[in-house]
């Protein structure tokens, strides 16, 4: 073996221009498979980094964000997320679990700055947890030391758990943070710890990865009158507990639903009407923890397993390539094979032979694979998560992992091996008389079909990718140039948070006034507004509607709507066209009646061909039906960032100047909290220079202590709700126009050793008459006849493969012909390029020359 490894290399060094070409092919194929492979690994199948995680187990199967209130869950009734009051019950009825933490579902915004510091504060993640948090992760810290159920007790000193990450990245290890005193949302908390390096919780997600861990009491505190903490039915946590080994889930799924059950029937006098009737269809399910909350991979799994998919045709073309030079050079090597055929050697020796330098190119070209593996995910995670901005967190490597490097090992020894041993099979069984007789005589048939299979595959393959490619790049186009119902051009989304200060509910309506008439003032700004958030800035809040003077829905009726709270002229600052009625004005102050703007999908709803405006509607409750008078309807806008494909959702909006007092202390809470708006729309026509530091100096202006997360172009907000597609996309464009290159450069291999085998033919044919034209159009027939027959295995694969990334698809049909026209001809015209070549070289072959070699 040591010899045939000794000798490999040597022909390999004898033969550079092959060497590269194969090392280079692989390593493009490969790099592409593990780049992709490093993400599904850790995305889709990595634990959790903490102590035994296959001894956790979580209370719920659906991924939910943010807040669910009620006693049902979904439609479903499958719950997820739990109350405070539910998860305590669970702990204290359950001693099944030897442990049981709650986490909060979504992140708490935090300002963050060094108590006695005038600077600003920092913007930062936060996430409730309960005491023994980090107890049943299993978890030490790296500094101080972490949270206990101690900590998460009402009147506790507030304490606050900083992660490694920041730490590290802002603080610069400095140990002087444990034991300081920092201001959060203007309280005073104490650093007790630093979490362990990798540590990054009990949820992987693209945004909003927790740089410091609060105690869920700790809720009561920065809130206040807002707080979910002692609401029943506010289900805002996320549940993960430890068992013993050899415990059975199911019997503990049973009991848990038993509890669970028991617990919803000691609520039955606060629940709603529909609720009563359906909280006894209401169930949970107990799934293994130990990915955690895995909503990255909720996020991503189904596109990347397309570009896994996209990957392995990229590679499955690269083997090709490979297959095909080790044949070609197989064949041109045959004399020499066929002497030593004569001499003794066995076709086993000669297999052994060839599969060995195979293999060899392989783990070559996989090395360089990881190199290109390494660019390729930092692109990925570039395309995949650039709407965070810079600051943005997201605890994924790109240097590959020790399982990664071992899958390229055995991905570079299969291919070696599976790919190397057919070109490897038919050079052994070259016939010494006919190897003898002349080195440019034509081979036989089955190894040129050999050859040529490979170059029809490939070709097949290449169309696949390129209508993917096309198909999801349409797709992309579609979305982002939908018609929204609102306008993006000259418009800038300004990020704010009011929640991070201590500002009470009844000073933002005169501060936001302020803002409005200030920010009006910056030369080139037309129009400003305020919101509690704009369309397709990533929030939602949704009530269910009760409307005056009807008697109570049924129990599976949709009676959801979106809505928000806006300052005068958002209307209009967003180009949303009023079609009925008037939009939210001055005139609409505290002491006027409460109004309401609705759109076009909630008229639809719930008034059918009635006139709405005029009519009155309230959330959920039949005793508070009257609450809103409607005065306008404005045409439909998509706000949601997902479900394009359904049709808009119902959606009002609210003055910004009006408060409803509610006897429900839930519903209070969500008055209150409502008034603090997130979102500044500012129209600028012109996009004069330098808009977010003018808006920076004009809200310091106002207040110093308000947080400006940043001022982003509206067009490119709405353009980052599709970073994923736009990733896929990307993607898959890459690796369809690598195929192609792939399999142009196949066929060119196939189509040059073609006209060298057949030189002596085209001399012949050149003595008896044929023309330089004859001669081009021959291996131009040769070279179509081959990229005709992949068309036609090709096509029939592509419509399938479009049917089966229909759900990555918007507005366009898997087998749409444009499409599928566009790729036939790219992979004709490749073609065509791939072949000129070795036309010309036939053309340009001398009948006396080729006739006096033979």
């Amino acid at each position: 073996m040591l010899a045939d490894l000794r000798d490999a290399l040597r022909q390999l060094k004898k033969a550079p221009g092959f060497t590269t070409t194969a090392v280079i092919t692989l390593a493009l194929g490969i790099g592409a498979t593990t780049a992709i492979f490093t993400l599904v690994h850790q995305v889709m199948l990595k634990s959790l980094p903490v102590t035994k995680p296959d001894e956790l187990w979580r209370i719920g199967d659906k991924i939910r964000c943010c807040n669910w209130g009620g006693y049902v869950q979904g439609d479903d009734g499958d719950f997820s997320l739990f109350s405070w009051e539910a998860y305590k019950n669970f702990r204290a009825r359950t001693p099944e679990f030897t442990d049981l933490a709650a986490l909060q579902a979504g992140n708490a915004p935090l300002g963050v700055r060094r108590s006695g510091s005038q600077a600003q504060a920092d913007t930062r993640n936060g996430e409730y947890v309960s005491g023994n948090f980090f107890r049943t992760m299993g978890v030490q810290p790296w500094i101080g030391r972490l949270m206990t159920d101690a900590d998460d007790q009402e009147g506790a000193p507030p304490v606050a758990v900083m992660s490694y990450h920041i730490w590290r990245e802002k603080y610069g290890s400095d140990p002087s943070v444990v034991g300081a005193s920092y201001q959060i949302n203007g309280h005073p908390f104490t650093v007790i710890g630093v979490a362990p390096p990798g540590f990054y919780g009990a949820k992987l997600a693209g945004a909003g990865m927790p740089d410091f861990w609060l105690p869920l009491t700790a809720e009561l505190v920065i809130d206040g009158a807002t707080a979910r903490l002692k609401r029943p039915n506010g289900n805002f946590l996320d549940l993960i507990g430890r068992v013993p080994p050899g415990t059975h889930p199911k019997s503990l799924e049973a009991k848990l639903k038993v509890e669970f059950h028991d617990w919803l029937a000691s609520h039955v006098p606060d629940m709603e009407p529909g609720e009563k009737q359906l909280w006894q269809q209401q169930t949970l399910h107990l799934i293994p923890g130990g990915a955690g909350v895995a909503a990255m991979r909720d996020q991503y799994q189904d596109g990347l397993k397309l570009l896994l998919v996209a990957a392995a045709c990229v590679l499955l073309v690269a083997c090709g390539n490979l297959a095909n030079l080790m044949l070609a050079r197989g064949l041109k090597d045959r004399a020499q094979t066929s002497i030593r055929v004569a001499l003794g050697a066995s076709r086993r020796r000669l297999v052994r032979k060839a599969l060995v330098e195979s293999v060899l190119l392989a783990i070559i070209g996989g090395a360089l694979g990881i190199v290109v593996a390494y660019a390729g995910t930092r692109l990925i995670l570039h395309l995949a998560f650039q709407i965070g901005g810079p600051n943005n967190y997201v605890p994924i490597a790109a240097t590959p992992s020790l399982p990664v490097l071992v899958f390229t090992f055995v991905m570079s020894v299969l291919t070696g091996v599976i790919f190397g041993i057919a070109p490897a099979w038919v050079t052994s069984h070259a016939d010494p008389v006919e190897a003898l007789r002349g080195a440019n005589r034509s081979v036989g048939g089955q190894r040129s079909w050999a050859q040529k299979s490979l170059v029809i595959a490939q070709a097949a393959m290449s169309l696949v990718l390129l209508s993917a490619a096309a198909l999801l790049g349409q797709s992309l186009r579609n979305l982002e140039h939908q018609n929204f119902g609102f306008e993006t051009q000259s418009r800038y989304i300004a990020w704010i948070n009011p929640m991070l200060g201590t500002y009470k509910p009844e000073q933002m309506e005169p501060m936001f006034r302020e803002i409005d008439d200030r920010l009006r003032q910056i030369p080139g700004v037309r129009m400003v507004a305020p919101a509690l958030y704009a369309p397709m800035t990533g929030d939602s809040w949704n009530d269910g509607i009760r409307v005056e003077g009807r008697p109570e829905p049924g129990a599976k009726e949709d009676t959801g709507s979106g809505w928000a709270r806006v300052m005068p002229g958002f209307f209009e600052t967003v180009g949303a066209k009023i079609m009925l009625g008037r939009p939210i004005t001055e005139e609409d102050t505290a002491t006027t009646r409460k109004v309401a703007v609705i759109n076009e999908a909630f008229a639809k709803r719930f008034f059918k061909s009635q006139n709405p405006v005029g009519q009155h509607f309230g959330p959920d409750k039949i005793k508070y039906s009257s609450n809103f008078e409607i005065v306008g309807v404005v045409r439909d806008m998509r706000y949601m960032t997902y479900d394009y494909k359904d049709p808009i959702r119902p959606m009002f909006w609210l003055p910004e100047a009006q408060t409803v007092q509610y006897d429900d202390p839930a519903y209070q809470s969500g008055e209150l909290w409502s008034h603090y708006l997130y979102n500044i729309v500012i129209w600028a026509p012109g996009n004069p220079p330098g808009m977010e530091e003018r808006v920076r100096k004009t809200l310091a202006s106002v207040d110093p202590n308000l947080v400006l997360y940043g001022v982003d172009p509206y067009a490119n907000v709405v353009s980052a709700d599709f970073q994923q597609e736009n990733m896929i996309a990307t993607l898959t464009t890459l690796f369809g126009v690598l195929g192609l290159a792939l399999a142009a450069i196949g066929l060119y291999g196939v189509m040059a050793y073609s006209v060298e085998q057949r030189t002596s033919e085209i001399g012949v044919r050149m003595a008896l008459g044929a023309d330089r034209g004859d001669v081009v159009k021959m291996v131009l027939r040769g070279t179509f006849s081959q990229i005709g027959i992949g068309l036609a295995l090709g096509i029939p694969a592509a419509i399938l493969a479009g049917k089966l990334m229909s759900d990555q698809l918007f507005g366009v049909k898997p087998w749409d012909p444009v499409m599928l026209t566009l790729a036939t001809l790219l992979l004709g015209v490749a073609a065509l390029l791939a072949s000129v070549i070795p036309a010309r070289r036939a053309a340009g072959v001398e009948p006396m020359v080729a006739l006096r070699n033979e």
